[in-house]
Order: C-alpha cells, then sequence, then structure tokens
C-alpha cells in the first residue's frame, strides 16, 4: 500500500549475512525508496542487500553517528525510516506509519518501541522494552544524527513523539556473538571516553561492573526474566569490564 507522503527506509549493515534477508524482507516493498549502506562487508551482505534494492552504497567506518548521517543524506524524500540490520519492521508498525503520514505528523521525529530477543525468548526487563534509544522516524531536514563513535546521540529542531506499535530486534544470535559484537563496541566506548578526555580511576573495574549487574538484574527487574535474564544481566558486566579495561590501556598510551 502507497503511502500519502514519501517515505525512504535506510539500513546501516555491516557483516551481518545472517540478518539481511530477514531484515530487508521486513520493509521490501514499503516505502518509496529503500537504501542499504554497507560498511565494506567481507560476508554476502552487500550480496543480499542487491537482491532487495539497487541503491547499496559502501561507506567508511568513522563511528555511528557519522555512518547515519552518511545514510540520511543518500536518501531523497521528506521522511525517513531508520532499520538497524538486526531489527525486523512489523506489519503493526507499518499501519501505524500509514496512519500517522496520511493525517499529517504533529512531531518532527519519532520513537519506537522495540521489543528484543535473546536466547529465543523476548527480554521485558532488563531495560531492554520499550528501549527507546533514538528515534526512528524523522523529517530529514529538522533531525541529525551527533558524530559520536558508538551510542549516537541525535539533535531535532522540532517536537518529538512516540509510537505505540514495536519493531523487534534480535541483536545476538547467541553468546558467542555476544561476545563478539560486545568487543567491538566496548572498544568504540573506550575510545569514545578517551576523546572526551574522561580520567580512568582502577575503582572503575570494580564499581561499574557491579553496578551494572545490579542495574539490570534488581532494579530492572532482569530476574523476571529467568535464567537469558541473568545471563544477559552477567554478560553486561564482562562487557562493562572490557569498557573500562580498553579505557585504561589506551589512557596509558595517551
Amino acid at each position: 500500500m502507497s503511502l500519502p507522503a514519501k517515505l525512504s527506509v535506510y539500513v546501516i549493515a555491516y557483516n551481518d549475512e545472517p540478518n539481511m534477508r530477514a531484515c530487508l524482507e521486513s520493509v521490501a516493498g514499503w516505502g518509496d525508496e529503500l537504501i542499504v549502506v554497507d560498511s565494506h562487508s567481507t560476508d554476502r551482505t552487500a550480496v543480499i542487500s542487491r537482491e532487495f534494492t539497487s541503491k547499496v552504497y559502501q561507506a567508511d567506518f568513522k563511528g555511528f553517528g557519522n555512518l547515519r548521517n552518511q545514510a540520511v543524506a543518500l536518501t531523497t524524500h521528506e521522511w525517513v525510516f531508520s532499520l538497524d540490520s538486526d531489527e525486523r519492521m512489523t506489519p503493526e508498525l507499518r499501519e501505524e506509519i500509514r496512519l500517522l503520514l496520511d493525517r499529517g505528523p504533529e512531531a518532527d521525529a519519532y520513537f519506537v518501541p522495540r521489543k528484543n530477543y535473546f536466547l529465543g525468548r523476548w527480554i521485558r526487563h532488563c531495560g531492554w522494552y520499550p528501549d527507546y534509544r533514538q528515534p526512528q522516524l524523522f523529517r530529514k531536514g529538522r533531525f541529525r544524527y551527533r558524530e559520536e563513535l558508538v551510542h549516537e546521540s541525535f539533535e531535532c529542531d522540532g517536537a518529538v513523539g512516540f509510537l505505540k506499535s514495536p519493531a523487534l530486534q534480535y541483536p545476538f544470535r547467541n553468546i558467542d556473538h555476544y561476545v563478539a559484537k560486545q568487543d567491538r563496541y566496548s572498544a568504540l566506548m573506550a575510545r569514545r571516553m578517551v576523546e572526551q578526555g574522561r580520567r580512568f580511576s582502577p575503582p572503575q573495574l570494580i564499581t561499574h561492573p557491579l553496578g551494572a549487574f545490579f542495574k539490570m538484574y534488581v532494579q530492572r527487574a532482569g530476574f523476571l526474566d529467568g535464567k537469558p535474564g541473568l545471563i544477559l544481566s552477567g554478560l553486561y558486566a564482562y562487557y562493562t569490564v572490557m569498557k573500562y579495561a580498553k579505557f585504561w590501556e589506551l589512557s596509558q598510551k595517551g
């Protein structure tokens, strides 16, 4: 079904072959334009993407904020929807956006709730739902990402709203994938902390991981998610150790 306002969909990806087909199938034929920005993947990410769109571009990775701004610059329509390669659009969300654009949006950017799955289970707690990370639907001329290496924030020249229907996210296929992916993210976060001029303190290697576990498992009720909640909270504490250990290492190197 065509949309009353022109909509571009962009996907950023890197070596995510297992996710690409399901991701792109979820938005195939929906918006008016589909763009994939790949950071020189060495697997079949780009090959699969070309089955769904001719607009597949390669971009050097200089941080997630920069990469997303490059993707937005390649879009040609007023409204943009951002979908990561490990996410899936749902029919309910497609319909809600169609109705929103049909009646005329009251805001210039909209957060989308995300249902995250881990070890075969929807994680309802641990701070993983509704997981409003950043707006995924926005008016192109009034929105931009801050060019931060990772966990990028945003700037919006206008009102921000919230949609009700969720997107789905499968951020980690298994525990090995979690460790491999967070190895990269912890390195990026350590670089970001150095660039921000933050100072390393040895207690951070103890207090921050323990605090991360307590926050996810107790304060955010991760215990209600059973064994996956316990494992996820423990793994996040491990990620926090890696982040501050790499922060110390970079600080030592000046």
